[in-house]
């Protein structure tokens, strides 16, 4: 079984690991040390739920309700425009006094924006209850896929507590303004390259 949920950890680590709209937010507030626990907590328990539901066999979702993906995608694409503006509009204002004094957006606000990062986001449908999911039938022993699931929802807590306590380390490097202006630059040019690609998907 510890082989079963090494493959399950293995796998959910590589698909998590790239850059994306959700790991650019976390990196945000792990820098700001600002609700890094709460944030975190979220992804990962957001991650864990889709994988189980993966694993269980709601893999058909997309059979089901074929527009689900196109309008997943629209959404997301809405909504990481509309970030990604608000990331340029802030890098131009060049106001980062109270960011650089590690201040930032209230609890609830915070937890709101990481929820749309991790529910507006096709990709994490296809990941968890699409590619998941498929690779969970290959273990027909219930046990099998139980521990196959816990390792995927494992690699999720390991990544995302990991990447929000770690970027604590760029902390020494981040308390200029145009570091934090150079930061906001990149994270928007994310976001818009991002929502293009899910627009034209």
């Amino acid at each position: 079984m510890l082989s079963v949920a090494s493959t399950g950890f293995v796998t959910a680590f590589t698909l998590i690991l790239a850059i994306g709209a959700q790991n650019a937010f976390v990196l945000r507030q792990g820098l700001l040390g600002a609700h890094v626990f709460w944030l975190c907590l979220l992804c990962a328990v957001s991650d864990a739920v889709l994988i189980s539901a993966g694993v269980i066999g709601f893999g058909t979702l997309v059979t089901l309700f074929p527009a689900f993906p196109r309008i997943m995608s629209l959404a997301g694409a809405a909504f990481l425009l509309a970030y990604g503006a608000s990331r340029f509009l802030a890098a131009w204002r060049g106001d980062y006094r109270m960011v650089i004094e590690g201040k930032s957006a209230g609890l609830w606000a915070t937890l709101a924006v990481g929820t749309a990062f991790t529910w507006l986001n096709p990709h994490v449908y296809l990941d968890t209850l699409g590619l998941l999911g498929a690779i969970s039938t290959r273990f027909v022993d219930p046990l099998a896929k139980i521990a196959f699931g816990f390792g995927a929802a494992a690699s999720s807590f390991v990544f995302f507590f990991s990447l929000g306590y770690g970027a604590r380390l760029l902390a020494p490097v981040m308390q200029s303004a145009r570091a934090w202006r150079l930061l906001d630059l990149g994270i928007g040019a994310v976001m818009w390259v991002l929502a293009v690609g899910l627009t034209i998907s």
